[in-house]
C-alpha cells in the first residue's frame, strides 16, 4: 500500500514520547505524530490526549526520502477550527485601546519614543534612588 501525502489513513497508537506519538498505519508502516499536531490547543503532556493501542485517524502531511512519515491528528479532523491557535487576536498586544489601523508611522514611531523615554526616566529615578541619589557621599 502506498502512502500519500494527504491522505487520511486509520492507525493504532504503538507509542508515545515526550515529543509525539508513533502511530502504526494499515500495512504494516509507522509514522509519527508530532506533540504539535495531536490537538488545536497546547499540549504539555500528550498522555492527556492519546494512550498506547488507541485508533486514532491521521492525515499524512509529509513522506521523506528516507522513508519517515509525519502524521496529524489535528488536520484529519473533518471541521478543523481556523480560528484556533495562533490566529487569536491578543488584547495584551493592543496597547492603544482598539487598535487604530490608520495611524501613521510617524505617529507610532513618537508615540513609542515618548513611552519609551517615560519609562527610561521612571527607571533612573528608581535606580538613583536606591543608589542613595547624585547627592550621596563616599566613605
Amino acid at each position: 500500500m502506498s502512502i500519500e501525502v494527504g491522505s487520511k489513513l486509520q492507525g493504532k497508537v504503538t507509542g508515545i514520547t515526550n515529543f509525539g506519538a508513533f502511530v502504526e498505519l494499515q500495512g504494516g508502516s509507522t509514522g509519527l505524530v508530532h506533540i504539535s499536531e495531536v490537538a488545536d490547543n497546547y499540549v504539555k503532556d500528550i498522555n492527556e490526549h492519546l494512550t498506547v493501542g488507541e485508533e486514532v485517524t491521521v492525515k499524512v502531511i509529509n513522506v521523506g526520502k528516507d522513508g519517515k512519515i509525519g502524521l496529524s491528528i489535528k488536520k484529519a479532523k473533518d471541521n478543523p477550527n481556523p480560528k484556533s491557535g495562533r490566529h487569536k487576536s491578543n488584547p495584551k498586544n493592543n496597547r492603544n485601546g482598539g487598535g487604530d489601523r490608520t495611524e501613521s508611522f510617524e505617529a507610532k514611531m513618537n508615540r513609542f519614543l515618548k513611552d519609551s523615554e517615560d519609562r527610561l526616566a521612571s527607571l533612573k529615578k528608581q535606580t538613583e534612588s536606591k543608589r542613595g541619589g547624585r547627592g550621596a557621599k563616599k566613605g
